[in-house]
């Protein structure tokens, strides 16, 4: 933990959510001497979705975050990212359905909104860092000089998964407070406080993904879409068995709404988006081994001179498995489970760790099939 003396001469601009976790890292921040200018970021239109109004950068957190500024002594804004947040990633989102993937907008939003435009923010308002309510470790390398996420001391609550999109220089620039503790440590001192917070439950959404259902987005922006996209073949094993729904309303693994009458459970393996297809198989046909990921980011080290083992996560509940990666590309790794992995998705994260720490990432993109 730094001095405080020193402390009292840097200035953190604090994301503040309105929640649990960014009010208390902000309350440790506070108690380690650092100057506050807490932010809560408005990144999507009340007016597109009024329903959607409650959750992430809703009106009532906005008022939570301001409260909790208020009663900690620091100053608290709100600015409005809805334009560079649609631009970079809402429409990335749409686009990525539109390819038959399904992507990750929370590693995306990291990369741009909150290490991107709201770290600029920072810098014109004269802060010396930025500070999250994530639950990772920042760590660095003396001998190398780079910084790097780790995973959290609460492995359940753990998000360095979402954060390997982040730079170097975005690191150099990042306190992450709550790396160290418990969710149920962090509940106990919100209670302590008196903050509104601390019965919050935690956001399990998308935040600007009305109902949790993206269909409905990919609806309200492209409305003549399903229509045009709907009745395409599904194939099993080489056979048409039936029509589809559109594409864009099916994802890698999935069983339930295939509405399919051949006796035994079947599974999607596999969307060409280009010829409206949905392939699914049996539960065997969703393992595979290998796969190539591209839009690189590596912290740990600068580059991969030769293949290393990992342990890989493929999305963010995965354990995470151990696999070879191999840099084929300058933007291109490849990587090869010791054991065939269920459900590798195209436009997921692929994130590759050495112990706790984040070697890196990439989005995947290309599968091989094992069969």
């Amino acid at each position: 933990m730094r001095d405080k003396n020193v402390n009292s001469e840097k200035t953190v601009l604090v994301a503040m959510s309105g929640g649990v976790d960014s009010s208390v890292a902000a309350y440790f921040l506070k108690e380690m001497g650092f100057k506050l200018i807490g932010v809560t970021m408005k990144t999507w239109g009340f007016d597109d979705f009024p329903e959607k109004d409650s959750g992430c950068c809703s009106l009532e957190t906005i008022y939570s975050a301001r409260n909790v500024a208020n009663q900690l002594g620091f100053s608290h804004y709100t600015m409005d990212f809805t334009g560079k947040f649609n631009d970079i990633v809402i429409n990335n989102f749409i686009d990525e359905y539109l390819k038959g993937h399904t992507p990750n907008p929370c590693v995306l939003c990291n990369k741009a909104i909150k290490w991107g435009a709201l770290l600029e923010k920072a810098e014109e308002l004269g802060a010396d860092y930025i500070a999250t309510g994530h639950y990772a470790k920042l760590k660095s390398d003396e001998s190398s000089g780079r910084y790097f996420v780790s995973t959290a001391a609460d492995k359940s609550k753990d998000q360095s998964y979402a954060l390997w999109r982040i730079s170097q220089y975005a690191l150099g620039k990042t306190i992450f407070p709550l790396g160290e503790y418990p969710k149920t440590k962090i509940r106990e001192i919100a209670k302590k406080l008196g903050l509104k917070s601390a019965e919050m439950p935690d956001s399990q959404e998308i935040c600007f993904v009305p109902n949790d259902d993206y269909r409905q987005l990919i609806d309200f922006r492209l409305p003549e879409l399903g229509k045009k996209l709907a009745g395409g073949d599904i194939i099993y094993h080489n056979s048409k068995i039936g029509n589809h729904k559109g594409y864009i309303n099916y994802t890698i693994g999935q069983r339930r709404g295939l509405n399919l009458a051949l006796g035994k459970p079947v599974y999607v393996s596999r969307i060409d988006a280009e010829n409206n297809i949905v392939y699914v198989d049996d539960e065997t046909g969703l393992y595979n081994t290998k796969f190539t990921c591209n839009e690189i980011n590596l912290q740990k080290i600068d580059s991969l001179s030769m293949p290393i083992k990992a342990r890989v996560k493929i999305r963010y509940k995965d354990k995470g498995d151990s696999a070879t990666i191999t840099q084929v590309e300058e933007d291109k790794i490849e990587v090869i489970f010791d054991e065939p992995k269920k459900s590798i998705t195209p436009g997921q994260s692929a994130v590759f760790y050495d112990g706790d720490d984040v070697i890196g990432g990439g989005i995947i993109d290309s599968i091989t099939s094992l069969y």
